[in-house]
């Protein structure tokens, strides 16, 4: 059975530019800002993006970023923990929704 996601389709991320030039540089020049040395250094932004590629479930970010990572010379156990600061908080942001539920729950109790 085939995957959804083809790796090789990272590799052709910049064709999305061909649909419009204009908005892909404007993008590309704001992605390459973000990304570059800081406040934060770039070494340190490839470990939140990988953390974050975790939480948005970006197969190729994670594939980008734990390469990214490993060139950049973060060991496995650095993005192992960044991959559960990601998993804790989307944990905590699904448990912190509890409290609507809870809400509701004593609201149609009373």
């Amino acid at each position: 059975m085939g995957n959804y996601y083809n790796p090789d389709d990272l590799g052709k991320f910049a064709n999305i530019g061909k649909g419009n030039k204009e908005l892909w540089e404007k993008f590309s020049e704001w992605y390459g800002s973000v990304f570059a040395d800081g406040a934060l250094s770039g070494r340190e932004k490839a470990l939140i993006a990988l953390a974050v590629a975790h939480a948005v479930q970006c197969p190729y970010c994670i594939d980008a970023y734990t390469n990214d990572s490993l060139n950049r010379g973060r060991s496995e156990e650095e993005m192992t923990e960044a991959v559960h600061v990601a998993a804790a908080i989307r944990g905590g942001a699904s448990l912190v929704h509890g409290v609507q539920m809870r809400n509701i729950v004593e609201k149609l109790s009373m």
